[in-house]
Formats: C-alpha cells, structure tokens, sequence
C-alpha cells in the first residue's frame, strides 16, 4: 500500500503542483480543499475531500479513513493587501482553522506536518539576504499569521512530539513546464501574471505599485522562485520526515532579487510584446526588498533549484497563461 499523504489547499496554485509530483512518486494523495479559490479542474489525480479546514468532524473522518503518513499545509489565505484590510478573516482562516487541523492530528496521532510559511514572518528587513535566524517581525497581519502558526508547531513538537518543517516561500512564480497546470487567482494579486495579462491584453496595464522605495530603481525588489522548485523542497522535506527527521525551518528563494520594474522588462522580452503599466500607491505593509539566504535548505537538504533565471520563470508562466487566454 503506497504512502498516503494529506494536502490541505491542494487544489490551489501551490497545491495542484505538489499533488502531481507527489503523484509522479507514486504516492497515494488525498485533497483536502473547500474550492473557495482551488480549482477542482486543475487537479491532477488523487482522492477529493471538499470541505474546510477548520471542520474538526470532518478532518476526524479523514484521518480515520485513510492512513495519513504526513500533512502539507497550503490552505492559508495570502494577500498581503486582504490581511490589512480584513485581518480577522486572515486570523479566522490561517490561526484557528489550523488549530483545528493540528487537534485533529494530535488526536489521529499523525506526527508529521510541512507548512508553508513565509517571507513575511521577517517583516522589514535588518540584513539582506535574509537567513532564517532574522528577527521575525512582520509589518502584516498575513506574515503575523504565519508567525503564529509557526510557534505553534514548535509548541506542538514539544508537547506531542508533532514534528514539523516550515518552508518560508519568497515569491511562488512560474508553471508546470508541462503546460497542463498553472496560476490562476481570482482575483489576481501576484505580479508576474499581472503583467502577462497586460502582454496578452493591451487594454488592462500592470501597476507598478510604489516607484519611492530605498532600492536601485525605486520599485519594490522580491526574490521569484519557481513553483516546481517549491515542490522538490516539500519532497525533500517529507522525505526527512519519514526518515525521522526533527523539526526544522528553511528558507526557499533563489538568493537574488528583481525590481518590479525589472520583471516588467524582462516580461517585455520574453512575450515580445508591449506592456502597459501605470502608477499606483505603495501597498500597506509591503517591505520595500525581500531577498532569501536559502544556503541552509541546499546544505542540509541539497536542495537545487532548477529554474533559477527569472526569465525561465516568466517562461513558463507566460506558456500558461497564454494558453489559458
């Protein structure tokens, strides 16, 4: 009987990539996701659970009816703007749906979880780039959520032994060279498939959100890393924990950041076409450069990312998103 893991969020951006690979390793995958922003299409396989994350009748059937191995959590909400805007809804979703799956865990006696945190428990930086020993700090209720979160596994390990790795993404890009799966928000927030859609439709220019910022160019820089590359360090992750690993956090970025403005050039060379933008006010709470140490992960986990060139990223990401128009 294969592996059986649970992916919270699965059929997500982040979700639906890891499901396949998971899949890819002959694993047996269960979804858990209420479709609220997942997409039931893009699933590439496995079993279908529709229903929340906080539903402590429903988690309890799950774990009662499949031998979970381990659960990856990618069911957080995570718009920065949204947060600062409504920051209960963040609380209710990313905090204390959460503190129910890890009850029920607790109660089902599954002692393995990967978490996706962020780079934004970091908050402002005081050093870039940014090791997994920087004070956390963050300006967001989004990168609070995950701060809390993440003390809460450390809390877990010690009182039930509940070990956990916690994989602080920089900025998710890109799509499944394949072409079959791909980001697809709604609504959009992320800027490499902003400014793509600007590619494909010249009537819809991409904000260029704050041009006043301490950086080179003044627009905002964020280290991009490849979604599939996100997917080999969870499965670098499980492995370590079904090998007996304990809890451990790392950071997952490519160590190099780009300007808004740079993604936006870069985006122009590599559709070919031209890319309307206009002039909007910074976002709240938004740290002016984001840039990942992710040295740890690569020496202990030799984890080596395969799409490191930010051009790479766009082309993928543009291979899907055209075809998706």
């Amino acid at each position: 009987m294969p592996t059986t893991i649970l992916v919270v969020g699965g059929a997500g951006y982040i979700g639906t990539h890891m499901v396949k690979r998971l899949l890819e390793e002959g694993l047996r995958v269960v979804t858990l996701d209420d479709l609220s922003t997942g997409h039931r299409a893009l699933l590439p396989g496995g079993d279908l659970v529709v229903g929340g994350l906080g539903d402590a009748r429903l988690l309890d059937g799950i774990f009662r009816r499949y031998a979970v191995a381990a659960v990856m959590h990618f069911a957080a909400f995570a718009q920065v703007g949204a947060s600062v805007a409504d920051p209960l809804r963040y609380y209710r979703n990313n905090v204390a749906d959460t503190v129910e799956l890890l009850a029920a865990m607790i109660r089902g006696r599954i002692t393995r979880f990967i978490f996706s945190s962020s780079a934004a428990v970091y908050g402002e930086p005081e050093a870039v780039p940014i090791p997994e020993t920087h004070p956390l700090q963050p300006t967001n209720p989004y990168g609070a959520t995950k701060q809390i979160v993440e003390n809460m596994l450390k809390d877990c390990d010690a009182a039930h032994g509940l070990k956990s790795i916690r994989l602080r993404y920089f900025n998710a890009a890109g799509a499944d060279p394949a072409g079959g799966i791909g980001e697809r928000h709604i609504p959009e927030t992320h800027l490499i498939p902003l400014v793509l859609r600007a590619a494909l439709d010249p009537s819809q220019p991409v904000s260029i959100m704050g041009s006043d910022y301490p950086t080179p160019d003044g627009t905002a820089v964020r280290d991009y890393i490849h979604v599939n590359d996100l997917v080999e360090a969870h499965m670098l992750a499980l492995r370590a924990l079904l090998d007996g690993c304990g809890s451990a956090v790392y950071n997952l970025g490519n160590s190099r950041g780009y300007s808004v403005k740079e993604v936006i050039e870069t985006a122009r060379s590599v559709t070919g076409r031209p890319i309307a933008v206009k002039a909007a006010a910074r976002r709240s709470g938004d740290p002016a450069v984001l840039v990942a140490d992710s040295s740890l992960i690569r020496r202990e986990l030799d984890w080596k990312p395969a799409f490191q060139q930010l051009e790479t990223i766009i082309q993928t990401a543009w291979r899907w998103h055209r075809n998706e128009a």
